[in-house]
């Protein structure tokens, strides 16, 4: 391997580091004290976002240590390839050997130099609502190395290698200007793995190899957010969103905690009687917010009625009151549009190629955000270079000309930078006011139909990854892995109880159409309504939770009960039975208050609102306060 300053590598994190900067707001990094200053190690982290994985990793990495990245060894055959992979950061992996002393041979190079490998074991990118699978390569690497080591004395120092854990979350991944946090755990030593896994009982290493995976994965587990499935996490996410209406008040540090701790409790479908109705509110609303392009966050400008008493039918508010938030917006963006236009217009490109990066996958989240950047890249590559030579052509191209120019450049990209977000902002609360103004201001009659509206109450769910071994269910019971062939035309056998295996040739998925996005003109009202519905849910639901026995038990992740709540030993008469972990609701509820939720609360006899009194309809609709027979809402019996 050869021994260079990883020239490229350092200009190509330099790089990412403006990009990430321009696309993110924050990045914040969490456990770097975790992180060995030298010595060998390998860094496992999460892969949920393409490239900018890597990228964030590399720019965000404790002490300035440089990072080396698997690559096909057959990419190295050319000198010149060889140079450029190794001075970017990669080091060569023959995936076509069995002999993994062969396999991690760069590997174990790059880690005898004291050096630091980042891998992804989850294998893939892909967007799941929580992580689906930690292959065995960085254990394998790690113990084999060990292994290394000890068989070619004098090779490397004397000084084992640590796995340092990283989870890479993102509050928003796809989102232009949201966040992104980024954990170093606790590094996992070797000791307790090194016994098994050069023991000479058959099937030993391999035990060892698979101990040390889960204990990687369990690290990364208590880094990330994971649901049970999509509805428990959309619902976690709105109500996050409800109780924070601006999320850029949630401290970073506690991301993580905060959303677990939500996807716990709607993971607790015994919490409260109407746990299912709560949950369906939620979720239309979510549905429909990003079926309208609107974010709960941006409708925060319209605040919801004083009285959110359930027997009060939800209404939208007049086109008076509307009318008068689409003047205070525009009138605030006026005001600060003078010292921000110039910066928009020259950036124009980027945001236009950013637009056109993100629509060419609409349908692969993880590579959203990705397209976004780097299209938003090269359109930067253009203008900066192109503003450079004009700049420096009026200074007639001196030497103090250049420098001149470039600092101007670099000036004029922080001034950018530091307006664009509270800009950005008023941008996006204009377009919601204007499109609530056209949905309140058009006859009723344009409203789509509760028929029509269906489709856009349940959310859409992406894709998935054929790169997954997802579980599948056949039969004769569970399966882990996937099936040997994977054509679409394949026969397969299926197991008919009283008959002999029948083959069933599987026919190809039906293309269903893509759901069209509904003009906004028509589903405002629908949006408007379904906020209301959706907090007076959740505050019926508080309420509910606040007023059961003390010790009242609702799910909770391991990690979190260790820390907050109560782990009981598993039964005894249970084979492979597990410890049950819990949290105390109060305490749940507690913790939210104390990271700053607001938590709406039912309050009988009150008053309309705003929206009320200045509501030029009269509105007497509204969802029916009963579902199936089971009332949605549960009021306080007191009035706070």
């Amino acid at each position: 391997m050869p021994s260079d300053p990883k020239v490229l590598h350092r200009l190509l994190r330099q790089i990412s580091d403006w990009a990430l900067s321009s696309f993110f707001t924050e990045i914040r990094v969490i456990g770097g004290e975790n992180v060995p200053k030298d010595g060998p190690i390998i860094v496992t982290a999460t892969h949920h976002n393409m490239m900018l994985d890597p990228a964030i990793l590399s720019v965000t990495f404790p002490h300035g240590r440089m990072l080396n990245y698997w690559s096909k060894a057959s990419l190295f055959v050319n000198p010149i390839v060889s140079y450029i992979l190794f001075s970017s950061g990669n080091i060569p992996v023959d995936r076509k050997s069995k002999d993994r002393q062969v396999l991690f041979q760069g590997t174990f190079e790059a880690l005898s130099r004291g050096q630091a490998v980042a891998l992804f074991p989850e294998g893939t990118s892909y967007t799941e609502p929580r992580i689906m699978q930690v292959k065995d390569g960085a254990a394998w690497a790690s113990l084999e190395y060990v292994k290394w080591v000890k068989e070619h004395p004098g090779a490397a120092p004397d000084q084992d290698v640590v796995i340092v854990p990283a989870a890479i979350v993102y509050t928003n991944k796809s989102k232009y200007r949201s966040s992104v946090v980024v954990e170093f755990g606790q590094p996992i030593t070797l000791d307790p793995y090194k016994e098994q896994f050069f023991s000479d009982v058959e099937g030993a290493p391999r035990a060892a190899v698979k101990r040390l995976t889960r204990t990687i994965e369990g690290e990364l587990v208590k880094a990330t957010v994971n649901a049970p499935d999509w509805d428990t996490l959309y619902a976690a996410r709105i109500t996050r969103d409800l109780l924070w209406e601006d999320n850029k008040t949630i401290n970073l540090d506690e991301f993580v905690a905060i959303s677990q701790t939500l996807v716990d409790l709607f993971s607790t479908p015994n919490a409260s009687p109407n746990f299912n109705s709560v949950r369906r509110n939620l979720l239309e609303y979510y549905s429909l917010l990003q079926s309208s392009n609107l974010t709960n966050t941006v409708l925060s400008s319209l605040p919801l009625p004083r009285s959110l008493d359930p027997n009060t039918p939800a209404t939208v508010p007049s086109r008076l009151f509307t009318l008068l938030i689409l003047i205070r917006d525009s009138i605030f963006a006026l005001i600060r549009l003078p010292f921000f236009l110039f910066p928009l217009i020259v950036h124009a490109p980027v945001y236009a190629m950013g637009r056109v990066g993100a629509r060419l996958v609409k349908d692969e989240e993880e590579t959203q955000a990705q397209n976004k950047v780097v299209f938003g890249l090269l359109a930067s590559m253009l203008i900066y270079p192109a503003a450079f030579f004009f700049l420096w052509a009026l200074f007639w191209y001196t030497s103090a000309g250049a420098l001149l120019a470039a600092v101007i450049l670099y000036m004029f990209a922080t001034y950018h930078n530091r307006l664009i977000d509270a800009n950005y902002e008023r941008a996006k609360r204009i377009m919601a006011a204007w499109r609530v103004l056209v949905g309140v201001w058009a006859p009723k009659r344009w409203d789509l139909s509760l028929a029509a509206l269906s489709q856009y109450t349940t959310p859409s769910i992406p894709k998935e990854s054929p790169w997954i071994d997802k579980p599948k269910t056949t039969a004769e019971g569970p399966r882990t892995s996937p099936p040997e062939s994977s054509s679409p035309a394949a026969p397969s056998v299926a197991h008919i109880p009283g008959l002999s295996n029948v083959i069933i040739t599987e026919e190809p998925p039906v293309k269903a159409r893509p759901k069209r996005r509904p003009p906004s003109r028509r589903i405002v009202r629908h949006v408007l309504r379904a906020r209301i519905e959706a907090v007076k849910a959740l505050a019926g639901f508080f309420d509910y939770l606040d007023r059961t026995p003390q010790a009242t038990r609702v799910n909770a992740s391991m990690h979190l009960a260790r820390v907050y709540g109560h782990l009981d030993p598993p039964d005894p008469s249970t084979p492979d039975a597990e410890a049950v972990s819990w949290r105390d609701v109060h305490e749940v509820i507690q913790f939210l208050k104390k990271r700053g939720a607001k938590i709406p609360t039912l309050k009988q006899g009150a008053i309309d609102g705003e929206w009320a009194a200045l509501s030029s309809e009269a509105e007497g609709e509204g969802d029916s306060t009963v579902d199936d027979g089971e009332p949605i809402w549960v009021p306080r019996s007191e009035d706070n």
